[in-house]
């Protein structure tokens, strides 16, 4: 049984600083104000190391990673 992972900014806590998209650049993007814009929720196989190190290196705790049942 494959894990389905989503990642998930909380708006509110952000604060636009863009490392999120410096670390994993395959699924987050920055708007014009450097806040993230996710270009797909669901994280492969092969990006999870990434995003967990994106959701850890944040430094306002606003990015996550979270799991969703198949």
């Amino acid at each position: 049984m494959t894990r389905i992972r989503n990642l998930r900014v909380d708006r509110l806590a952000c604060t636009g600083r863009g490392l999120c998209a410096e670390l994993l650049p395959e699924l987050i993007g920055l708007d014009d104000w450097g806040y993230p814009v996710l270009k797909d929720r669901t994280v492969p196989a092969h990006l999870r190391a990434h995003a967990r190190r994106a959701v850890t290196a944040c430094p306002r705790l606003a990015l996550h990673l979270d799991r969703v049942r198949p």
